[in-house]
C-alpha cells in the first residue's frame, strides 16, 4: 500500500505543477515606467491578477505553477516598483509586486515569459487612442476654464504615458453577496485598468484613468432595494477617463481587487466584535461550547488539558505555569472559563491559528519586549538607502519639516537632516533634506521607512482645491417729498372826506408807497403833510406824483422744493390791491446700486479684491503761530468696495468662509477752516463667518433705514383756521427709505460647477 501511494504521488506531482517560475528580472522604460519579466519553464499563461491601494501592491496568481526562485524576495527600486516576492501553496504560485504608490499595470504573454509593465503612478495614466470599432462612448465634458491653466502648469509631459491602450468601460453592475454586502463590478475591454479609490464622508469615488466610458453606462443606478450599505451609483465621463460616485450610508468597509478584465469593489458593514463608533473596545462576546467544571484543588495544567479537549485547540503551557486551582463553573463557555482561570492565576495567552500559548503575564511581556528590542536592533543595523521623491503640488521644505520636527533648512537650495531625538516619521539613523530648485525630497533611511515616507508623500502631495467667491451688494433707496405753500399780500389807499389826510394799509415795513425810498412807517413826515403837498399837485396834468398803493406781502410762505409749481391771483381796485399765490411741489426718486465683486482663491488662503478711489485733501499743521496757514499736508481717504474672504472646504463639500465686505461712498465735502474741503464718507461694512453649501447663495445681512418727516411753518392763530388757514402756512412731508443687502455664493472649482 505504501509503495502504491508513493507511485501515485510521483505520477501526480508533475501534473499538479506543470509549470515552474524560474526567474524574475526588471528593466526601466522611458517615462518612469518599469517592465518586469517573469520566465517560466513552459508556456506562460495570463495570471489571475488584482491590485490593492493600502498598501499599494499588485498580486498575480499562477495556477498549476511551482516556485523555482532561489530567493523569496527580490529588491527592484525602479519607478514605483520596490520589490517582488513569490510564494507557493497548494500547487499554485502567487507573485506580489510591492509599489511605492498605486500604479496602473498591463500584462502580456510572450512565449514562456510574462511581461508586466507598471506605470509611474495613477496621475500618469491619460486618455488614449480611439476605442474599439462600434462602441458608443459617453460625451466627455471639457475641463473647467479655471483648471486648464493649472493643468498646463503642473503637468509633466515626460510622464504622460498611455497605459490602458484603447480600454473601454463596457459595464457597471451591482450585486448583493450572501453576507449582505454590496458588490460593484466594473467590466473593461482590456485588463490592467488604472483605477484609484478614495472615500470622503458617505461618498466613495472611483477614478478610472485612460479608459473611455460607453454611452450606455453613463447613468445613475438606485440600488436601495438591495438592502446593502450602498444607496446609489452615479457613473459619468470626465476628462481623461471616467468617475464612479458610490453613495453609502453609515460606517462602511471597502475592499477592492482586480481580476482579468473586471475591477470589483465590495462594500460591507464592519464586524460587530471590532470596535464601536466611538473607538472604544466592545465587551468580549464568548462563543465557545458550554462546559461545567466542579474541582477542588486541581492542578492548573490539568484544567488546561481539559479545555484543550473541549475546544479542539492546541494549548501549550509554559514550564512556569504551576499551582492548583479550585473552581465551580456551571454552563459556561469554554473560552470564558479559560479567561477566568488565567486571571485567577496571573496568566496570559497568545493565540496563533489553532495554537494557544499560556504563560505568566511577566513572561509574555518579557518575550514581546525582546521581540520589539530585536526588531529595533534590526532597524538600527539595516542598510540605509537613498531615495529622491519629487513634489508636484506642495513644498518640499514644508513636507521635510513635517517628516521630522528637528529638520530645519539653513541655506537656500537645500536643507539637512536632524540628529535630534524627535525623529518624526524617520528612524533614529534616518535623515531628510530637500532641494528648492527642483522641489525634491532627499530621503536617506531604511527601505521600510523610505516606503512609508513615499506613501505619506503620495497622500500629502495633492493639488489644493480652489473656490470662486461671488458676492452681490444691493443698495436700494426710495425718496418722496410733498410741499404746499402760500403767499398773500393786501394793500390799499383811502382819502378822508372830512379832513385833509390819507390812510395807507397793507404790505411790509420796507414796501414802497410813494416812489423809491419811501414806505409805511419809515417816513418821519406826517401823513397829513404828504397829503397837503400832494393834493395840490394831483391836478398836474402829468400825474407824476400819483399815490401808489403798497405792494408788499403780508404772508410769504411759498414752497421751497426745487421744481415747485404755482398759481397766482391778483385783484386791483381804484384804491386797493390783493395778491394771492399758491405753490405746490412733489418729488419721487428711486435708485438701485448693485456691486458684484468676484475672487478666486485656494483652500484656506485669504483673498482680497478692491475697487474704488482715494480722495485727497489738504490739512494744515502749526497754523496761527506766525499768522500764516502753516504747513500743508496731503492726506487720503479710501472710498472703495472691498471683499476679504478666507474659504475652508469641509469634508462634506461645503464651504466655511470668514468674510469682510466694505462699501464706502462719498457723501459730502465739508469745508476745511484752513482751506479746501474734507470728504465725508458713507461707510458700510459687514464682518462675519458663515457655512454654505457648494453653489448655494446666502444673504449675509442687511440694513433697512426709514425716515418720515412732517414740517409745518405757519402764522400763529391764522394758520390754524380751518380751510382759510392754508393761506397762512407752509406744509412739507418727506418719506425716505434705504436698504442694504449682501449676498454671497461660493463655487468649488473642478466639481462640474458652471458659473456664468
Amino acid at each position: 500500500m505504501a509503495l502504491l501511494v508513493l507511485l501515485l504521488l510521483l505520477v501526480a506531482g508533475p501534473a499538479l505543477a506543470a509549470n515552474t517560475l524560474q526567474s524574475v528580472s526588471a528593466s526601466p522604460l522611458p517615462g518612469g515606467k518599469v517592465q518586469l519579466t517573469l520566465t517560466f519553464s513552459g508556456a506562460a499563461v495570463a495570471p489571475q491578477a488584482f491590485s490593492t491601494n493600502t498598501p499599494p501592491r499588485i498580486a498575480m496568481d499562477f495556477a498549476a505553477t511551482s516556485n523555482g526562485l532561489a530567493q523569496r524576495s527580490y529588491t527592484i527600486n525602479q519607478g514605483t516598483a520596490q520589490s517582488v516576492s513569490a510564494v507557493e501553496a497548494n500547487g499554485r504560485t502567487r507573485v506580489v509586486v510591492n509599489l511605492s504608490q498605486p500604479s496602473p499595470y498591463v500584462t502580456s504573454v510572450r512565449g514562456n515569459q510574462l511581461l508586466v509593465t507598471i506605470g509611474d503612478g495613477m496621475e500618469s495614466a491619460t486618455a488614449s487612442a480611439d476605442p474599439r470599432q462600434g462602441t458608443a462612448l459617453a460625451p466627455v465634458p471639457p475641463p473647467p476654464q479655471s483648471q486648464r491653466s493649472l493643468a498646463i502648469a503642473t503637468a509633466n509631459p515626460d510622464k504622460s504615458v498611455a497605459m490602458a491602450g484603447s480600454n473601454v468601460i463596457t459595464g457597471v453592475d451591482f450585486q448583493r453577496t450572501d453576507h449582505g454586502a454590496g458588490k460593484l463590478v466594473i467590466d473593461f475591454t482590456q485588463s490592467g485598468a488604472a483605477t484609484s479609490m478614495h472615500t470622503q464622508g458617505d461618498t466613495t469615488t472611483i477614478d478610472v484613468a485612460g479608459a473611455n466610458l460607453a454611452a450606455s453606462q453613463a447613468r445613475r443606478l438606485d440600488v436601495t432595494s438591495y438592502a446593502t450599505p450602498v444607496r446609489s451609483i452615479n457613473t459619468h465621463a470626465v476628462p481623461g477617463g471616467a468617475r464612479i460616485d458610490v453613495d453609502t450610508r453609515g460606517v462602511v468597509q471597502t475592499a477592492a481587487y482586480q481580476t482579468g478584465n473586471e475591477y470589483v469593489v465590495e462594500f460591507s458593514r464592519p464586524k460587530s466584535e471590532d470596535t464601536n463608533l466611538l473607538g472604544a473596545p466592545k465587551p468580549i462576546v464568548y462563543k465557545g461550547s458550554r462546559v461545567t467544571f466542579n474541582f477542588q484543588d486541581i492542578p492548573v495544567r490539568s484544567v488546561l488539558q481539559l479545555l484543550a479537549d473541549v475546544s479542539n485547540l492546541n494549548i501549550v503551557a509554559s514550564d512556569s505555569v504551576q499551582g492548583n486551582v479550585t473552581l465551580r463553573l456551571v454552563n459556561v463557555p469554554w473560552d470564558q472559563a479559560l479567561d477566568v482561570i488565567l486571571r485567577a492565576k496571573g496568566l496570559a495567552k497568545r493565540q496563533n491559528g489553532n495554537v494557544i500559548w499560556v504563560a505568566p503575564q511577566t513572561e509574555i511581556a518579557k518575550y514581546e519586549q525582546n521581540i520589539a528590542d530585536a526588531r529595533e536592533k534590526q532597524l538600527n543595523s539595516a542598510q540605509l538607502v537613498t531615495d529622491y521623491i519629487p513634489i508636484n503640488y506642495g513644498s518640499a521644505k514644508e513636507i521635510a519639516d513635517l517628516l521630522t520636527s528637528g529638520a530645519k533648512a539653513g541655506n537656500v537650495g537645500g536643507g539637512g537632516g536632524s540628529t535630534s531625538a524627535e525623529r518624526g516619521f524617520l528612524s533614529p539613523r534616518g535623515s531628510v533634506s530637500y532641494d528648492e530648485r527642483t522641489n525634491t525630497l532627499l530621503v536617506n533611511d531604511t527601505p521600510e521607512k523610505v516606503q512609508e515616507i513615499r506613501q505619506l508623500v503620495s497622500v500629502l502631495d495633492r493639488p489644493v482645491k480652489q473656490v470662486l467667491i461671488e458676492s452681490r451688494l444691493v443698495i436700494a433707496t426710495d425718496n418722496f417729498t410733498r410741499e404746499l405753500g402760500a403767499r398773500l399780500g393786501v394793500g390799499g389807499f383811502h382819502v378822508g372826506t372830512n379832513s385833509r389826510h390819507a390812510q395807507f394799509y397793507g404790505g411790509g415795513i420796507g414796501d414802497n408807497a410813494f416812489g423809491p425810498g419811501t414806505g409805511i412807517g419809515t417816513s418821519e413826515t406826517s401823513v397829513t403833510n404828504y397829503w397837503n403837498s400832494l393834493l395840490g399837485q394831483s391836478t398836474n396834468s402829468t400825474g407824476s406824483n400819483t399815490v401808489q398803493i403798497p405792494s408788499g406781502l403780508n404772508v410769504n410762505l411759498p414752497s421751497t422744493t426745487t421744481g415747485s409749481s404755482g398759481f397766482a391771483v391778483g385783484i386791483l381796485g381804484r384804491d386797493y390791491l390783493l395778491n394771492l399765490e399758491l405753490s405746490a411741489a412733489q418729488q419721487e426718486g428711486r435708485s438701485e446700486t448693485i456691486s458684484q465683486p468676484k475672487v478666486v482663491t485656494a483652500n484656506n488662503q485669504e483673498a482680497t479684491i478692491q475697487q474704488g478711489q482715494q480722495i485727497g485733501y489738504l490739512t494744515f499743521q502749526n497754523s496761527g503761530a506766525g499768522g500764516g496757514l502753516g504747513t500743508a499736508t496731503v492726506q487720503f481717504k479710501n472710498a472703495v468696495l472691498e471683499l476679504d474672504v478666507t474659504p475652508t472646504i469641509t469634508s462634506d463639500n461645503r464651504v466655511f468662509m470668514k468674510l469682510k465686505v466694505i462699501k464706502d461712498a462719498i457723501s459730502a465735502l465739508v469745508p476745511n477752516p484752513g482751506g479746501g474741503f474734507v470728504p465725508q464718507i458713507d461707510h458700510r461694512e459687514i464682518d462675519t463667518s458663515v457655512l454654505v453649501d457648494n453653489g448655494q447663495t446666502v444673504v449675509l445681512g442687511g440694513v433697512y433705514e426709514f425716515t418720515n418727516e412732517h414740517d409745518v411753518t405757519k402764522v400763529p392763530f391764522l394758520g390754524d383756521i380751518p380751510i382759510l388757514g392754508a393761506l397762512f402756512r407752509d406744509k412739507k412731508n418727506i418719506n425716505n427709505k434705504a436698504e442694504l443687502l449682501v449676498f454671497i455664493t461660493p463655487h468649488i472649482l473642478g466639481q462640474e460647477t458652471t458659473v456664468e
